[in-house]
């Protein structure tokens, strides 16, 4: 089966707006979170573990322990789960999108269109500043997005 290939004609076509909402999902769930996972991740200050100073643990298992450790308290705070949960429940919905839309078209659109919401996500998460130069990015992205759905139609 031609993975670009549309619909067969027995299963009803999505509304454009379906489509829309659906892009915009993926790549809001994305884009929006990285932000706040970020600052959440920097904001991590490791606990004290005693058992990582055993002079009689061997350097490969104090490693795999200190890992452990960190992914455990990083995944431990609301801060940096919460988003995290959401950013994986957009790569769910992104892969039930690629099993309905056109891939050539899906792919470039949700990264495009999470570029943008990343960007926004840092000015809202961080208080970065979107220079000129950003805002004329984003509007080539977005001239970019139009061209792609231009040339399938």
């Amino acid at each position: 089966m031609d993975p670009d290939a549309p619909l067969s004609p027995s299963e009803p076509q999505p509304s454009v707006f379906r489509w829309i909402l659906g892009f915009l999902l993926v790549s809001a769930c994305w884009g929006l979170t990285t932000p706040f996972m970020r600052r959440a991740a920097l904001g991590y200050t490791p606990t004290d573990r005693p058992i990582l100073r055993d002079p009689n643990l061997s350097w490969l298992k104090k490693k795999v322990l200190g890992v452990w450790y960190a992914v455990i308290g990083v995944l431990g705070r609301p801060s940096y789960a919460v988003p995290l949960l959401v950013n994986v429940t957009g790569s769910v919905w992104f892969f039930i999108l690629i099993g309905k839309a056109e891939l050539s078209l899906t792919v470039p659109i949700t990264n495009s269109l999470a570029f943008l919401f990343t960007v926004l996500g840092e000015w809202w998460a961080e208080g970065k500043v979107i220079t000129r130069d950003t805002w004329i990015g984003m509007g080539l992205v977005l001239g970019g997005i139009a061209l792609c759905v231009q040339s399938k139609s």
